[in-house]
């Protein structure tokens, strides 16, 4: 199994483009859609930086299944693209690039495309043998993009 991977996601939102890139740049949003806030709601979340955009950064902290790490936006298109630095400290380090790309299809449609990269360690390739990692990611990924549909539709 190679060491490099990429998860790539697309889904089609029932949200305007800037209602979608208003959730994705600000990270105290994240917690109405992500996926990932799921695993543990009381885990530790501290915001530096900026309050949304480039130089936003986001630090958690929490149970065995959440881990810790950071995310931290690097680049941003208005309305359009959020690259972000995704760094795992816990159970795993890692540091998986991740870009988000909207394109709108109309006033009420977006289509979101979600791609993370990243290297794997000896310990998660062979785990990934063990476990559809990719699938369980891909899986994960495609339940935030539903959420971030529903959260954007709200709020937009």
């Amino acid at each position: 199994m190679s060491a490099e991977f990429s998860i790539t996601r697309t889904a089609v939102l029932d949200a305007p483009a800037p209602a979608v890139f208003a959730q994705l740049e600000d990270f105290r949003k994240w917690r109405n859609w992500s996926f990932w806030e799921k695993t543990d709601p009381s885990m530790e979340r501290t915001f530096t930086g900026a309050e949304r955009g480039v130089g936003a950064r986001y630090e958690w902290k929490g149970n065995a299944k959440a881990g810790a790490g950071s995310m931290e936006i690097t680049g941003a298109s208005a309305g359009r693209q959020v690259l972000i630095e995704l760094r795992f400290l816990k159970p795993f380090k890692a540091t998986n690039p991740t870009v988000i790309t909207l394109e709108p299809l109309g006033p009420e449609r977006t289509e979101v495309t979600w791609q993370m990269t990243g290297t794997r360690g000896p310990v998660m390739r062979a785990l990934t043998r063990l476990v559809k990692m990719d699938d369980v990611l891909a899986q994960q990924i495609d339940e935030g993009l539903e959420a971030l549909g529903r959260a954007a539709a709200a709020e937009g």
